[in-house]
C-alpha cells in the first residue's frame, strides 16, 4: 500500500473519531440543558426544583440530632426557597424545643419560615412556632400552655409493701434529689422549684421577644393555660387564622418566594436517636417503673404521658383525665 493512500485512510479515520467526539459532545450539552429547563420547572432533572420544604413536627418533641440535621441541611439547600413548618404536637422536654428554636432562627437567616399548627401546638411545640417567622393556626387549635412542668412518681410506699428496699450512697443531700424512692425532702424541693421557675422565665421571655406581648397582660398564660387559634390571634401569640394555602400565600407575599412553587417534603433519616440516662439512677428508675408496670397494668402513674420515659425538663401539655 502506497504511503499517498495510508495518509488517506488515517485522514478518514481521524475525520470519523471527531466527528463521533462531536455528536457526542452536542449530545451532552443538549441533555444538561434540557435537564435543567426541565427541573426549573418543577420537573425531575440533575438540577434539583425549585420548591417549598414543608417539615413536619408531629409526636412528643426530644432533642432529635436527625430532625436538627435536616434543618441544617435545609440552610445549605440552594433550590429550596422557603419552609413551611407543620407543628402538631403537645409538646415534650424543654430542651429539645429549645434545641428547635435555635436551629430553626439560624435557618431563618438563609430562608423565610413559616409555622402551620395543626390540632395542637402546645408547650414546647409552641416553643418551636416561636423559631417561625409567621404563624398560622386554625380557629380550634390548642395552643399555648407556656409553662415547664417537673412531674416523678413517688413509689416508696408501694415499695414497702412489696418488700422491696432501695439502697444509695450519694456524694451529697442535692444528688437524685427528688427522687422517686423516698418522699421529697424541703431542700429537694426549693432546688425543684428554682429550675422551674427559671426555665419558666426563660420560656415567658421568648414569647415576649419573638410575640412583642407582654405576658402578664395575657389572661392566663403566665399560668399555663391554652388558647384556641381564635383567642391565640386575639393576644397575638399567632399571626393569622388558616392552614398551608395561608401558610404559602405569605412565603409568596412577605417571604418573598417565588409564586407557583411545588410543596415537598422534607423528612429526616430514620436513624434512631437512642436518649441514655445520665446515672444509674435513671436505669434503676426506668427498671423500677417496667416492673411496677408489669404487676400492676392498671396502675397509670399519669394518664397523659403513657409510655413516656423522658430524663430532665418536660415541657408537654395533656388533657386532665376526666372519670
Amino acid at each position: 500500500m502506497s504511503l499517498e493512500t495510508e495518509a488517506i485512510l488515517d485522514r478518514r479515520r481521524l475525520s470519523r473519531r471527531l466527528s463521533f467526539w462531536r455528536v457526542l459532545a452536542v449530545l451532552a450539552l443538549a441533555f444538561l440543558i434540557g435537564a435543567f429547563a426541565f427541573s426549573r420547572d418543577g420537573g425531575l432533572g440533575l438540577v434539583e426544583p425549585r420548591q417549598i420544604a414543608r417539615v413536619s413536627i408531629d409526636g412528643l418533641i426530644t432533642e432529635s440530632r436527625s430532625q436538627l440535621r435536616l434543618l441544617e441541611k435545609l440552610g445549605e439547600a440552594r433550590h429550596v426557597e422557603g419552609v413551611i413548618l407543620y407543628v402538631n404536637s403537645p409538646g415534650g422536654t424543654t430542651t429539645g424545643g429549645e434545641a428547635l428554636f435555635e436551629a430553626l432562627r439560624k435557618l431563618a437567616e438563609k430562608k423565610p419560615i413559616v409555622a402551620q399548627f395543626g390540632t395542637v401546638a402546645a408547650s414546647a411545640a409552641y416553643i418551636a412556632g416561636l423559631g417561625a417567622d409567621y404563624i398560622v393556626a386554625r380557629g380550634n387549635t390548642i395552643t399555648g400552655s407556656v409553662g415547664v412542668i417537673m412531674q416523678w412518681p413517688e413509689v416508696s410506699g408501694l415499695l414497702d409493701k412489696l418488700g422491696v428496699k432501695v439502697n444509695e450512697i450519694k456524694s451529697g443531700p442535692l444528688k437524685a434529689n427528688p427522687s422517686p424512692f423516698q418522699p421529697i425532702d424541703p431542700a429537694g424541693r426549693e432546688v425543684t422549684e428554682q429550675m422551674i421557675a427559671e426555665s419558666h422565665r426563660w420560656f415567658l421571655n421568648l414569647v415576649t421577644t419573638r410575640r412583642q406581648v407582654k405576658t402578664a397582660e395575657v389572661p392566663g398564660l403566665e399560668q399555663g393555660r391554652v388558647f384556641s387559634g381564635r383567642e391565640a390571634l386575639n393576644y397575638k401569640l399567632i399571626d393569622e387564622i388558616g392552614g398551608e394555602g395561608e401558610a404559602k400565600r405569605w412565603l409568596e407575599g412577605t417571604g418573598k418566594v417565588k409564586k407557583g412553587l411545588k410543596i415537598v417534603d422534607w423528612k429526616p433519616s430514620s436513624v434512631v436517636d437512642w436518649p441514655l440516662g445520665s446515672d444509674a439512677a435513671a436505669l434503676l428508675t426506668r427498671l423500677t417503673f417496667k416492673v411496677v408496670d408489669g404487676l400492676f397494668p392498671w396502675l397509670s402513674f399519669e394518664p397523659g404521658l403513657a409510655g413516656l420515659s423522658l430524663d430532665g425538663l418536660v415541657s408537654v401539655w395533656h388533657p386532665a383525665k376526666t372519670n
